[in-house]
């Protein structure tokens, strides 16, 4: 028997830890070779050897030797394939570990890496894999930035963007399109072209494309042609696996004709507020002299005021924060004397009530009786601007049917008769744009309204009145 074989067999008899971290890299290799025999034959997910063996792996896998780093993860591939997602709780320092380690490895160290990654996704430690993208592509190296795009490319693919939240993939792209390595655009690229398959060409294109280069945009317009087709998943997370499979499709596909998809092609709802990051607006509106502004004499300089809160407001997502003191002035604004200034103010509410959404609910409802008064204005630009904004703050949220009762019970009631109809529309849009069971539980105070405004003097105020009556018949 040779030294070594001597060596391997007495090293066999040591615990699993001290084999593994054996300063003898033969015995640490071999060590590997059997952790990996032993979780192959592990049949339950709940045997007690996986709580043992799931702290080696973040030390094993960071091998200074490279045929040990293989076959250490060779090891924790069988031990993923075995365990459930109780091995979750290792996940991050193992992640971080093959992130720091073996990515700027042989090319065999990266696939062996990749698959890695991908079952830990399988086990929905998903989180806790895009962490570890987070810090992988910025490794200064690109030749280890590379795979970590290409595995979050993968892991849309196939497991789909209810898995995989394409948040944080869209959060890490844009200091990416401008990477100096070309291989790293390139894979960029692709996995924004993957996105565009899961979750639409607009949504990516609006977040996104402000962030690019004019190069950059045009290839991917170029190539933003040829997406088409339904994404579907073709794995399942492991505790799915077993369960009976479920229709799933989402696409970006413009039909054209009378549609005959089944249930499995319609493209997933993707809701864009959902994609981006909520962004403080009032901060910024404290140093712009918005308060100052607002009290000035000159009406340019309240609008210009107001102007500035309008276009803060204009962000995807704001932060929530105390917007009571802004809606009181808002509120003042509303019946300025110059007309530019009010319709200022109501497009800026307008604009907050899309950024904030059940945030705003509050003042919306504080806001609510001006903005309907003011509906009594024969100019066609506030009344635009009072029709987007109610509409807004209904559709965003802030408000339901439930919520408004009261004030509309009130406005149909306005000696003006402009506001009488114009507040019935609002009513029939909020209707033709709610959920069945919300207009349902109301449906009979609204009825009383509208049978009640019938009767009206004004014949633009009975056709709303029957419009709006329509709009609940059509449920």
């Amino acid at each position: 028997m040779s030294e070594d074989e001597k060596l391997l067999k007495e090293a066999k008899k040591l615990p699993w830890e001290d084999r593994l971290l054996h300063k003898n890299w033969k015995v640490r290799n071999d060590a590997n070779i059997d952790l990996a025999t032993v979780c192959d034959s592990i049949t339950d997910p709940k045997d007690t050897r996986l709580r043992e063996f799931g702290p080696f792996f973040k030390k094993t896998v960071a091998d200074s030797n490279a045929p040990v780093q293989d076959k250490a993860l060779d090891a924790l591939i069988a031990y993923l394939r075995a365990a459930d997602a109780d091995a979750g709780r290792y996940a991050k320092e193992i992640c971080d570990a093959i992130v720091a380690k073996c990515l700027t490895g042989r090319p065999k160290t990266v696939e062996k890496s990749q698959m890695v990654f991908m079952l830990w996704v399988e086990l929905e430690a998903v989180e806790v894999f895009l962490d570890a993208m987070e810090k992988a592509i910025k490794n200064k190296v690109a030749k280890a930035v590379v795979p970590a795009i290409d595995v979050m490319f993968q892991a849309l693919s196939e497991f789909g963007a209810k898995i995989v939240p394409p948040k944080r993939i869209l959060k890490m792209l844009p200091e990416l399109f401008d990477h100096q390595d070309q291989n790293v655009r390139a894979s960029s690229k692709g996995l924004t072209l993957e996105l565009c398959r899961w979750i639409g060409k607009d949504p990516v294109k609006s977040i996104l494309f402000e962030k690019m280069r004019d190069t950059m945009k045009k290839e991917l317009e170029a190539e933003l042609v040829n997406v088409t087709g339904t994404a579907r998943p073709s794995r399942k997370i492991r505790s799915e696996q077993d369960k009976e499979p479920e229709p799933e499709a989402v696409s970006e596909v413009v039909h054209s004709g009378p549609s005959k998809e089944s249930a499995a092609d319609v493209p997933q709802e993707i809701d864009e507020y959902e994609l981006v990051d909520p962004v403080d607006i009032l901060t910024p509106l404290e140093k712009s002299g918005f308060w100052d502004g607002v009290k000035a004499a000159k009406w340019s300089e309240r609008k210009e005021a107001v102007a500035e809160l309008t276009k803060l407001a204009s962000t995807k997502r704001i932060a929530p924060g105390d917007f009571t003191e802004i809606c009181r002035t808002l509120k003042k604004l509303i019946t300025d004397v110059n007309i530019a200034v009010a319709v200022e103010a109501i497009q800026a509410i307008g604009n907050i009530a899309r950024g904030l959404r059940t945030h705003f609910s509050g003042n919306s409802r504080f806001l609510l009786p001006v903005l309907l008064e003011k509906l009594k204005e024969k100019k066609p630009t506030l009344t635009e601007a009072l029709t987007q904004t109610l509409q807004a703050m209904h559709k965003s949220g802030c408000l339901n049917l439930a919520d408004i009762v009261e004030d509309v019970r009130t406005a149909t009631k306005n000696k003006v008769p402009l506001v009488r109809s114009l507040t019935l529309n609002w009513v029939a849009f909020c209707i033709e744009t709610s959920n069945k069971a919300v207009v349902l539980k109301v449906h009979k105070e609204y009825v009383s309204i509208f049978m009640e405004c019938l009767n009206d003097g004004t014949p633009e105020v009975r056709d709303a009145a029957f419009s709006a009556l329509a709009a609940i018949a059509k449920l």
